[in-house]
Formats: C-alpha cells, structure tokens, sequence
C-alpha cells in the first residue's frame, strides 16, 4: 500500500517522511490541494532505481541486437576479446 503524505505533512514532519522513506524503498507520494504533486524516495532507493532503469535497457539493446541480426557466435566474441587483452 502507497504511503501518501500531503504538502503540509512534508513541511512539518521532514523528519518522519525521511525516515518512512529510508526504512521503506518505495517512494512517499506527497499531495498538493488533495491532487498527487510529487514522489520522494531515498537516494537509496533512487540509485537502485536509476540502476534497474539503465540494466533494462543494455537488455533491450541486446534483444533489438538479436532482432536485428546483429550477433556472432561466443567463440568468435571471445577470441576477438582475448586478442585486444593480449595487445
């Protein structure tokens, strides 16, 4: 379940919402005039985050490589790695 805060509470109470958001990795949803405004979560929680984001899409490059046909066999990969490390 979501934890939503409003603007007023975020004012207020910094120091509860900080802790809410270091003891729970998912974002507190603050409300302005009753309407969602902003997400708040832990630097944390924002890293793992970000870091999902940027291994899901080195995944997706590699799907569109296979889509695309653009592979070649491990073997091939790997002696063509090993031969730069030798250099």
């Amino acid at each position: 379940m979501p934890t939503i805060k409003s603007s007023a509470e975020l004012r207020n109470n910094y120091n509860e919402i900080s802790t809410i958001c270091h003891k729970y990795p998912e974002p507190v949803f603050i409300t302005k005039n009753g309407k969602g405004d902003l997400a708040v979560m832990s630097i944390e929680t924002y890293e793992e985050m970000n870091s999902r984001f940027e291994l899901y899409g080195q995944i997706k490059e590699g799907i569109d490589d296979i889509a695309n046909n653009n592979t070649r066999p491990f073997s091939e990969a790997i002696s063509s790695i090993r031969s730069r490390r030798s250099r």
